[in-house]
């Protein structure tokens, strides 16, 4: 059975604050901060106009990073570079071995002691600066990463205090402050960082959930299995990002693909079908052929705005008329361009967050870490 939901703690905010000891949302909603902060750090080691990057022309560009909400991320960014850049891009946990002086590796990672990834962080690093690649290091001042790197990387310290699974913001801010040094994606910090404030705003824990976006997809996911399926490429990583988030925070098991792959997952596809019936309100729930399964809960992730992708969620929603949508119905955010797309992903990357957040506190699942004690927050909500 999945954890119980109290949908009355989403909307008493002291409640909710209460709950949230570990000051998990209040690090949610520095995202905006988070990018500035780390967009300044990036300019001041050389990641920009005048630096080392400044014009070259990489032959291929490696983002590195450890499982979790940073892999999640990297695959974010490919998905935004694919349709354009003029190299590969590869998204790995380890370093390539044809690495070389003319490859531009990014790094995320945090340095947590207890990560058994960050020796393997370590070595990574200390291939890619041995074999004289452009390395761009975003991390701890000191750990075993930054001793890897030497001094011979662009290491860029964060300086928001992070929690672990809610630092997504600074690592695409520093892989975002790269590709525009390099020529390959052009995303404004400044115009990221604004939105991402008015995104963790308008989700914030002092709003009813008719208001607040994130709680209102934070109630379609609970007591659901979610089925995060994008119309496009960077919709269908942005809805793996979800997946992991909802894992991370919520103890929530989703499935994440795309609209084209539900081919692919027919039994899934079968029980969406019949989702109608097991969602009506005169469903008999001791009359349930799935068991304590919970029934499935169509997402259709959208993040481009071309006429293509609006078709193809439209086909989706009229096949299963239960799903829902996520996408951002905003003006400001209006554009076809990768560096638009990169905004809207990165919003729609906190919301996810958010609605991960608020599902896990409202069942009891959110701050626990893998030893069961609390997880060190940034201060109280």
């Amino acid at each position: 059975m999945s954890a119980v939901l109290d949908e009355a703690l989403l909307e008493d905010t002291g409640r909710l604050l209460d709950t949230d000891r570990s000051g998990l949302l209040r690090a949610a909603a520095t995202a905006g901060a988070q990018v500035r902060a780390t967009w300044a750090a990036a300019a001041e080691v050389g990641v920009g106009s005048g630096g080392p990057l400044d014009g070259l022309r990489p032959r291929a560009l490696v983002l590195l990073a450890r499982p979790g909400t940073e892999y999640a991320a990297a695959r974010m960014v490919a998905a935004l570079l694919a349709p354009t850049c003029p190299c590969p891009v590869v998204v790995s946990e380890v370093a390539p071995p044809w690495l070389g002086p003319l490859d531009v590796v990014v790094v995320s990672h945090r340095g947590s002691e207890r990560d058994p990834a960050d020796a393997q962080v370590a070595e990574a690093v200390d291939r890619a600066v041995r074999r004289n690649a452009h390395v761009v290091l975003t991390g701890p001042a000191e750990g075993p990463a930054a001793a890897a790197a030497g001094g011979r990387a662009m290491q860029v310290v964060p300086r928001i205090p992070g929690v672990e699974g809610l630092s997504a913001a600074t690592d695409l801010a520093a892989t975002f402050a790269t590709t525009r040094a390099l020529g390959l994606l052009d995303v404004d910090g400044e115009g990221l960082a604004d939105r991402l404030d008015d995104e963790a705003e308008r989700s914030g824990p002092r709003h009813e959930a008719f208001v607040a976006p994130a709680k209102a997809l934070a109630l379609r996911f609970a007591e659901h299995t979610p089925l995060l399926w994008g119309t496009e490429p960077v919709a269908t990583a942005l809805a793996g990002y979800g997946a992991v988030v909802l894992a991370a925070h919520a103890g929530v098991v989703a499935h994440a693909g795309s609209v084209a792959g539900a081919v692919a997952v027919p039994a899934l596809s079968a029980r969406l079908e019949s989702g109608a019936a097991e969602d009506s309100i005169f469903a008999d729930p001791f009359d349930d052929p799935g068991g304590d399964a919970p029934p499935p809960r169509l997402v259709v992730v959208s993040v481009r705005e071309d006429l293509g992708t609006r078709r193809l969620a439209e086909e989706a929603l009229r096949r299963w008329p239960v799903g829902d949508t996520l996408e951002l119905d905003d003006v400001d955010s209006a554009g076809d361009t990768p560096g638009h797309d990169a905004v809207r992903a990165a919003v729609l990357g906190l919301r996810l967050d958010l609605a991960a957040l608020y599902l896990g506190l409202a069942t009891g699942t959110a701050g626990a870490d893998p030893a069961g004690s609390a997880r060190p927050g940034v201060g109280a909500g």
